[in-house]
């Protein structure tokens, strides 16, 4: 495996250079070489520094997959300074907790989002705003055309002194030069911002080097059948979350075309795939299971598909099992988090993982699994926390001393984060996720896994999506409930029938005791399900009896 070495920057400049007059970006269309995009990307980059932006400021990327997120984080990395990507669906709070907690002092928005920014200019510490369209960068007649049939979302854009246009920018020429890139390996360049489904979201720097040994690791996994260079990567996920970051820049740095896409829309995507040979896909498992279960899912042809990845989430094994024998290809998965850069395990392409496992450890990555409790070695075999350290790894939380003290640890002469999460790993390095600690139900002195019984559930050919939590029980300490969404052309379906299903897939104690029917469960602004929420109603509705 081939580490990329120097700065991220650095990295880019060699992939212009071997591939300079190769597809870097095609977005609705439109095609960016290599060549065309590294002169973008400095043009931008020295406007950036005529508004006095400089090395170790901080800029928030509030964008949706466009080429303008990439053209801003890479004029950002040119000279120095440190991208804030952010949801762009995040609210006027979101927004403002992040830019104070951040201290970003420059935002990269849509014109869509314009007016949640000046509702917070002035509560934040931020001094210039830099704003686009969907549609700006493409051809004049594709805008009009967009335009005039109502397809391309816009907003209300103010002016100001401290209001710039990004397009503007790109087609203005300044006779300024760049000075020297200067960056050590060590230095923080990002920083993203969790889910924060456990509370106030924190934030995750991120140094050149962790960066680059995270894509350098994942994109080893398709190598040897996709060579460097070769690949045809379409963009199955945000770019503000670490893996669209690691799956689509990490391509994009590697030589590879990226195609995206402003949002998702599964016509849209199939048809991309279709028409451009796409090679790799990712997403979360939802996003495969949407795939399965769309009605024109057989108009369009996937065959080019060599590398599919899934990641974010545990993969349903009969979600798996379908996309393997619908296509003939299977999905790859892999396990990591924010704090880990991404992949803690991976499953190497042409290997056949074991059933459950989500990837073999990689080789960069030390493990160790714990009792969550004692934080003492559990016996070879058995499930515990995980705990990952690396030579190069995230340190700290931004501004967060307690948290970091609760989930970086100090233990055997060696610093680890504390994942959280229940897995077992088997002798050939193989991991299986269980659970998350937190959500770990004790039951009759059992630790029960919830996700188990939530995957159970979702096999289930009437349910949609399901959540499982525990109710405090003074007899037994928790009893076991579920929430379940059915499908909206299912009927007669009842709690009865869903824990018949369960008493023929599960050990008698994970067994539900409860079945409640929603029309949806809670989730955060990332996707991601808030057990959290549920559980807290659980405990009020106990508390009051």
């Amino acid at each position: 495996m081939e580490i990329f070495l120097g700065s991220i920057y650095e990295q880019f400049e060699k992939v212009c250079k071997d591939f300079a007059e190769k597809p870097a970006l095609i977005y609705l269309g439109k095609s960016w070489r290599f060549s065309q995009l590294k002169e973008a990307v400095e043009t931008l980059a020295v406007h950036l520094l005529k508004m006095g932006i400089t090395r170790g400021d901080r800029a928030i990327l509030y964008l949706s997959n466009t080429p303008q997120w990439v053209i801003s984080w890479l004029a950002l990395l040119r000279i120095g300074a440190i991208s804030i990507p952010i949801s762009p669906i995040y609210t006027p709070v979101d927004l403002k907790y992040m830019a104070n907690d951040s201290g970003a002092e420059t935002i990269f928005c849509l014109d869509t989002n314009f007016g949640y920014v000046t509702q917070v200019l002035p509560e934040t510490g931020i001094k210039r705003v830099i704003v686009t369209n969907l549609a700006e960068l493409l051809p004049w007649w594709k805008r009009w055309i967009g335009l005039s049939l109502n397809k391309i979302p816009s907003g209300k854009v103010g002016g100001g002194e401290h209001i710039f246009f990004f397009r503007k920018l790109l087609t203005s020429r300044s006779p300024s030069s760049l000075p020297p890139l200067k960056t050590e390996p060590e230095q923080m360049f990002e920083m993203l911002y969790t889910g924060g489904t456990t509370g106030l979201p924190k934030g995750v720097p991120f140094t050149h080097i962790v960066f680059l040994e995270g894509v350098s690791e994942q994109r080893s996994m398709s190598e040897p059948f996709i060579p460097k260079g070769k690949d045809i990567v379409i963009q199955g996920g945000p770019l503000f979350h670490i893996l669209g970051q690691q799956m689509g820049l990490g391509g994009l740095l590697s030589g590879d075309t990226l195609i995206l896409l402003p949002k998702v829309n599964l016509d849209g995507l199939l048809d991309h795939i279709q028409r451009y040979r796409v090679l790799t896909f990712f997403g979360v498992p939802a996003m495969y299971r949407m795939i399965l279960e769309h009605d024109r899912i057989d108009y369009y042809d996937l065959s080019s598909l060599q590398y599919c990845f899934s990641g974010g989430d545990v993969l349903p094994t009969e979600v798996a099992e379908r996309w393997l024998k619908k296509f003939g290809k299977p999905i790859y998965q892999g396990y990591g988090a924010t704090e880990t850069c991404g992949r803690v395990s991976l499953t190497p392409m042409g290997e056949e993982a074991p059933p459950g496992s989500a990837g073999k450890v990689t080789p960069l990555q030390k493990v160790k699994l714990v009792d969550p409790d004692t934080l003492e070695p559990v016996p070879p075999g058995e499930s515990g926390e995980l705990l990952v350290s690396s030579d190069h790894m995230i340190r700290s939380y931004w501004n967060k001393p307690t948290e970091t003290a609760e989930c970086f640890i100090e233990m055997d002469g060696r610093l680890w984060y504390r994942t959280r999460d229940i897995v077992r790993i088997d002798e050939k390095g193989w991991l299986f996720y269980l659970d998350r600690s937190v959500d770990t139900i004790k039951h009759k002195g059992y630790r029960v896994a919830v996700s188990e019984i939530e995957a159970v559930l979702q096999e289930h050919p009437a349910v949609i999506s399901a959540c499982v939590v525990g109710v405090p029980d003074e007899k037994v300490g928790e009893r076991i409930k579920a929430f379940a969404v059915l499908k909206s052309d299912v009927k007669g379906v009842s709690a009865y029938d869903l824990l018949k299903w369960c008493r023929e897939r599960l050990a008698p104690y994970k067994v539900p005791q409860y079945i409640e029917f929603r029309d949806m469960l809670p989730k955060s602004k990332v996707g991601k399900l808030l057990r959290r929420e549920l559980r807290a109603e659980e405990r009020k509705r106990f508390e009051k009896t």
